[in-house]
């Protein structure tokens, strides 16, 4: 009786841990991806595979064009924050799908601040998206940035 009373309580301080590390699992909201010739406006989400390692995805609408972005995303909070801001960096493929022209085939590296106050249910980012284009059409663009508002699930 011991041993289970051990794993249990065991058990739960790690519960608890992890928890207070992640004050959020997954967000949906609306997102700005920002280039110099063009701002595209659309869905985004992000889900926490653990305490650190973060998966987001983007969807994005201009006139006569989509983007759609992937990223993965290393968290870390900042000391002394309460968990309320965290910085992260991370890298994922976008392609830009434009009318009348060919596609933009990109890598887009990221690093970016992540602001979730207490007790309230959204999360606000704001991030640096270079993006180095790996296709032949397009111009790489090093002024991109993204900014989203989501709320917490």
């Amino acid at each position: 009786m011991k041993k289970v009373c051990f794993v249990f309580t065991l058990s739960f301080l790690f519960a608890t841990v992890a928890l207070a590390q992640t004050n959020y699992r997954a967000a949906l909201g609306l997102g700005v991806d920002a280039f110099g010739q063009a701002t595209f406006f659309g869905a985004t989400g992000k889900y926490f595979f653990s305490d650190h390692h973060v998966g987001q995805a983007d969807l994005g609408f201009e006139d006569g064009g989509t983007i759609i972005t992937v990223l993965y995303s290393y968290h870390k909070a900042i000391v002394g924050s309460r968990n309320q801001f965290r910085w992260y960096a991370g890298a994922g493929p976008s392609i830009v799908l434009v009318d009348g022209t060919d596609n933009v085939f990109a890598l887009r590296p990221h690093l970016g601040l992540d602001f979730k106050p207490g007790g309230v249910p959204f999360v606000v980012n704001f991030d640096w998206r270079p993006a180095l284009v790996l296709s032949e059409s397009g111009d790489g663009e090093a002024a991109a940035f993204g900014f989203g508002l989501q709320f917490t699930l």
